[in-house]
């Protein structure tokens, strides 16, 4: 199945394919939540837990018809994950790893928002619920489905490296391993700022 994926003006565009093999879970980490204020848009990003609901995949399931220069990232601390967005309407599109050779994309669900099939009926259920001790509130959602995600991971990055489909992927320049845009990596003062709203 094609699922389509969009910025909230429309500017950004492209497709993700075979997300039923995908993995669904909801992340609360403090990075997580500083991004979604990063973006300012935090209240349409987070769950009431400042959870985001997230569908990891391999980039090469990933495809841009359009608007693929709007796409831009940053990175909250100099070693963190590089986290992309639309810069036309700030919309979150996902996080990927610091280099192409490893096969890994965590779509945001924002960008998968515009189709009119549920997203429960492409990818399922939530399978993992990780890093719940950031989680806000009083009464903590349980952890869950951690160690399952990340050896899905593995499996799924060790395979891509294997058959060299970890070439393809959108957000790196073809044959190198840089980034389609340069992150901004935030400082420690801005780091910080971005911390004192969580």
């Amino acid at each position: 199945m094609i699922h389509p994926i969009q910025c909230e003006c429309g500017c950004v565009q492209g497709t993700a394919v075979a997300l039923n093999q995908a993995t669904r879970i909801t992340c609360f980490c403090k990075d997580c939540q500083a991004f979604a204020h990063f973006l300012g848009n935090s209240n349409a990003i987070l769950d009431d837990n400042g959870g985001t609901d997230i569908v990891q995949t391999s980039p090469k399931n990933i495809t841009f018809s359009q608007g693929p220069e709007n796409l831009a990232c940053v990175r909250l601390t100099e070693k963190g994950m590089i986290r992309w967005y639309a810069s036309c309407c700030k919309t979150p599109i996902g996080n990927t790893l610091p280099s192409r050779n490893f096969s890994f994309i965590g779509l945001i669900h924002n960008c998968l928002n515009p189709s009119d099939i549920p997203l429960h009926k492409v990818v399922g259920e939530t399978c993992a619920q990780v890093n719940t001790g950031s989680a806000k509130g009083d009464s903590k959602p349980k952890s869950f489905g951690t160690l399952p995600t990340i050896g899905r991971n593995i499996l799924r990055m060790l395979k891509d490296r294997i058959n060299g489909s970890y070439q393809q992927n959108p957000f790196f320049l073809p044959g190198v391993d840089e980034p389609i845009a340069v992150p901004k990596i935030l400082d420690e003062a801005e780091y910080e700022s971005l911390e004192s709203l969580l």
